[in-house]
């Protein structure tokens, strides 16, 4: 059912491929609600731990394409149907401050890694910060792109890009739409491992298997909760929540996995988080 992208799934990983290569895979209306419900699908699916988001060809994402954007301009164009493609991805549970536009993604109730593999600007490079994490190719070509076409930091890069690389190297990304390349992101804290030119999607995936090997799905799920919910809260207030939560973690059946194959000396064997569709 998908046109404008690829989904593949392989346990524990899903892969989802922006496929319009042609174009950089810059985003259309069609794209990004089918990213959304492959999201959904993904959260959905008891073999998938962890979720990559790539790009086909020599680009991740270069951003909405300039055709969709001059019919958002001139109001010209007819909006196509995508009600097949409705999905709900995301905990609602995680509050309202996840339900605004894109930030459904921090939401996700798994890992989700962008293999940044080429150019990446502009609602592109959002999506890459909107990811739990980076792995980014050297060669991969990195822009805001927002001042030069009169618009501004957009869908949570104002809020995300200072808290990754501090607020003076934010300015300086978001004012100049400089580019940068992969090198220059991992200098500057953006990127989370930095990988060899056409290695980025294949280092996801095995950083997702050795997770799904090691880690209990439930801790993964509580551990991204509590990060992006506490970015918003107090000390006090997160030391509270965590304290319940680790109260709640301790009478896990994963807790007594965990403890049990560390004192037999193998691997643990968690259950996968399952979510109600």
């Amino acid at each position: 059912m998908y046109q404008d992208i690829d989904y593949a799934v392989e346990d524990p990983v899903a892969v989802i491929t922006m496929n319009r290569p042609d174009k950089l895979n810059a985003f259309t209306n069609r794209m990004l609600a089918e990213i959304r419900h492959a999201l959904a699908a993904a959260e959905q699916d008891d073999n998938v731990v962890g979720i990559v988001l790539t790009g086909a060809g020599r680009g991740f994402c270069a951003g909405m394409d300039m055709g969709s954007l001059d019919n958002l301009s001139s109001g010209s164009g007819e909006r196509e149907d995508l009600s097949a493609l409705e999905a709900n991805p995301g905990d609602p549970e995680m509050g309202a401050d996840f339900q605004v536009t894109f930030s459904y993604l921090l939401s996700i109730r798994k890992p989700l890694i962008a293999a940044v593999n080429g150019a990446c600007a502009g609602l592109g490079f959002c999506f890459a910060l909107l990811a739990d994490m980076r792995f980014v190719e050297r060669q991969a070509k990195f822009s805001t792109a927002f001042s030069q076409r009169g618009l501004i930091a957009e869908h949570g890069a104002s809020w995300l890009l200072p808290r990754l690389i501090g607020s003076g190297r934010a300015l300086d990304i978001l004012w100049s739409a400089r580019k940068f390349d992969g090198v220059e992101a991992d200098r500057l804290g953006l990127a989370e491992r930095l990988c060899d030119t056409g290695t980025s999607l294949a280092e996801a995936r095995d950083f997702i298997v050795e997770l799904a090997a090691n880690a209990s799905p439930t801790s993964l799920k509580v551990m991204k909760a509590q990060v992006y919910r506490h970015l918003n809260a107090s000390l006090g207030d997160a030391m509270q929540e965590t304290n319940e939560w680790m109260a709640e973690s301790l009478v896990r059946e994963d807790f007594k996995e965990g403890v049990r194959s560390f004192i037999e000396k193998r691997p643990p064997k968690f259950p996968r988080v399952r979510v109600e569709k």
